[in-house]
C-alpha cells in the first residue's frame, strides 16, 4: 500500500515510516523538520516533503492510507494557544485530504487527556485535561468521533511510548530514557518525590504494531494503545539498574510543577485495541529496555 505519514521525522513517525518500508510500503514522509529530527530518516529511502500541516496541503498523489503523527506534543510547550490552534487545524486538513481522496486515517492521540482518572483507564470515561496539548487531542478526538459514519478513521490514545529515535525530544522523551541515561553515565536517577507515580511504559515498537494494525480495524473508533500494566517510578529504575548491572540509589526531590498540570499515574484498559484492531503489547518493559538500550550503545546516547 501507498502510505503517508505526517510528522514523520518524529519519534513515533519515524519508527512507523521505517517499519512501513520495511514490510515493502511506499512511504512518504511530511514534516516541518522544526520540531522532527532528519537523523531519525537517515536509512529512509522514500520522499520526504518539509511542509507544515497546519497550513494549506495540496497532494497531487494518492494514497491508500494516511498515518497523521504530526503535531506540537510536549505538554509544556511555552505557547498554548499556538499548541491547541495548531494541533487543530493540522488534524482539519489531513481529514479534508482523507476524506477529498477517499482514503484510510490513522490519526496519533494521547493518554494524556485521561488526566488524573481512574485507572485503569477506559476510553469512555471522563476526560481531564491538563495541557493545552492533551485539550488539542480531546478536540480531535470528539472531532473524529463525529466522523465514524462518514469516513475510515481510527484514533490511538498512545500512552507512555519509549524506544529509538527519542532522544531529541529533550525533557519531553521518556522517562526510560532520562533515568536510564543517567543511570548508565553512573548519575543517581532523580525522580518527584517519593516515585509512586505510575506510568503504562509502552514499548515503540509495539506502538508502530499497534498504529499498522488500526489500518485493519473492525470500524472507525478510538482505542487505547498501552500495555496495561501499570510501573512506578521506583520499579523503573529498579529494572534500569538491573539491564545496566549497576546499583545506583534514587535521589528524590520536590516537583517543580504545579500539582494540578501533572499527571500523576497513567494505566490502559486493553480491551478496545485487542477487539476492534486485535492489538495487544508483545514487548515487556524489561526486554523493550534491552532492545532500546542496544540501540542507543550503537546509534549514540544524545542522538
Amino acid at each position: 500500500m501507498k502510505c503517508l505519514v505526517t510528522g514523520g521525522a518524529g519519534f513515533i513517525g519515524s519508527n512507523l515510516a521505517l517499519e512501513l518500508e520495511k514490510q515493502g510500503h511506499e512511504v512518504v514522509v511530511v514534516d516541518t523538520m522544526l520540531s522532527g529530527n532528519k537523523n531519525n530518516l537517515d536509512n529512509f529511502k522514500g520522499k520526504i516533503i518539509e511542509k507544515d500541516v497546519s497550513e494549506p496541503l495540496e497532494l497531487n498523489e494518492k494514497f491508500d492510507v494516511i498515518f497523521h503523527e504530526a503535531a506540537i506534543t510536549d505538554p509544556r510547550h511555552p505557547n498554548d494557544e499556538e499548541t491547541y490552534n495548531k494541533n487543530i487545524q493540522g488534524f482539519k486538513n489531513i481529514i479534508n485530504l482523507a476524506q477529498k481522496n477517499n482514503v484510510k486515517l490513522i490519526y496519533a492521540s494521547t493518554a494524556g487527556l485521561y488526566g488524573n482518572g481512574p485507572v485503569p483507564m477506559k476510553e469512555g470515561q471522563e476526560k481531564e485535561t491538563l495541557s493545552a496539548y492533551g485539550k488539542s487531542k480531546l478536540e480531535m478526538d470528539n472531532i473524529a468521533s463525529k466522523l465514524f459514519d462518514k469516513m475510515y478513521i481510527v484514533g490511538l490514545r498512545y500512552f507512555n511510548v519509549f524506544g529509538p529515535r527519542e532522544a531529541y525530544k529533550n525533557r519531553a522523551a521518556s522517562m526510560a530514557y532520562h533515568l536510564g541515561k543517567q543511570i548508565k553515565f553512573n548519575r543517581k536517577p532523580r525522580i518527584f518525590k517519593f516515585g509512586e507515580q505510575i506510568r503504562d511504559h509502552i514499548y515503540v515498537k509495539d506502538a508502530v504494531d499497534a498504529t499498522i494494525k488500526a489500518v485493519d480495524a473492525k470500524k472507525s473508533c478510538i482505542v487505547n494503545v498501552g500495555t496495561g500494566i501499570g510501573t512506578t517510578f521506583n520499579e523503573l529504575v529498579n529494572v534500569l539498574n538491573e539491564v545496566l548491572e549497576k546499583d545506583l540509589k534514587t535521589e528524590y526531590f520536590d516537583m517543580s510543577y504545579d500539582p494540578k498540570t501533572y499527571q500523576s499515574n497513567t494505566q490502559a484498559d486493553t480491551t478496545k485495541a485487542e477487539n476492534l484492531i486485535g492489538f495487544k503489547a508483545k514487548w515487556s518493559l524489561k526486554e523493550g529496555i534491552k532492545d532500546y538500550f542496544n540501540f542507543l550503545d550503537e546509534c549514540g546516547w544524545e542522538q
